[in-house]
């Protein structure tokens, strides 16, 4: 079971770009209980924290705080991928299924980031790809009445080179969302904030969540509308 979550700890950062620097199975080893304190209890300690609110908001998210559910193992299969053996960040997630579009929270060594991950793929389960095309109006009215509009960046995910939107305004920007399949909108937020190291970041990742649900909508329903009204009338027109 994991502990009360109290915030994060600075040495999350440390510990990162020391892997960066040191990215072998000796040294992993070596650091191991640094990482199970300074990583894998806080991750766990967080998702517990948020997991009340997301049950009640969309019961079909996922918020076991478990490996492969909710947070990315460092560790990638070396029969599939090549180069360093871990990888140099943390990823704590909240979807439904595998690559689904989801809320995040991302640790690297000099930053951390919080927004959605939007998955335009054709595949079951997935609907913003449709849902774009027949919810435009709808779309640009949610990102302006939630305040998504001017207050995410807008990136795409594998795609480094691509120019980043600092300000994504969904009026002016509505066409960029059908470049890539795989749309990242977040905030980039230095690890100096005092709010992660304590437990004021539970209180602004659900802000967070709260403003970008609206859009989520549209992702991960046929009837995105209804799934809309549901929010509304469960938690109120959170602006």
């Amino acid at each position: 079971m994991a502990d009360s979550f109290g915030g994060f700890n600075k040495e999350l950062f440390r510990f990162l770009k020391d892997l960066d620097k040191n990215n072998s199975v000796a040294w992993f080893h070596k650091n191991y209980d640094r990482y199970q304190n300074y990583l894998v209890q806080p991750a766990k300690s967080f998702i517990t924290e948020i997991a009340p609110f997301l049950n009640r908001l969309n019961p079909a998210i996922r918020t076991e705080p478990k490996f492969n559910q909710t947070i990315m193992r460092l560790n990638k299969d070396m029969r599939f991928a090549k180069g360093d053996p871990y990888r140099a960040f943390l990823l704590i997630h909240f979807g439904r299924i595998k690559l689904d579009s989801e809320f995040y929270i991302y640790f690297e060594p000099k930053n951390f980031s919080m927004g959605i991950f939007i998955n335009r793929s054709e595949e079951e389960k997935l609907y913003f790809r449709q849902n774009q095309v027949k919810f435009k109006k709808e779309i640009i009215e949610v990102c302006k009445k939630y305040k998504i509009s001017n207050n995410y960046s807008l990136s795409y995910l594998w795609e480094e080179n691509e120019e980043v939107i600092s300000k994504f305004n969904a009026e002016k920007h509505f066409d960029l969302l059908a470049k890539h399949d795989l749309l990242l909108l977040e905030k980039i937020k230095n690890p100096s904030e005092k709010i992660l190291y304590s437990d004021g970041i539970v209180i602004e990742m659900i802000k967070m969540i709260s403003q970008l649900y609206p859009l989520y909508c549209f992702a991960i329903s046929p009837q995105p509308l209804k799934e809309l009204r549901r929010f509304e009338d469960n938690f109120g027109e959170v602006v």
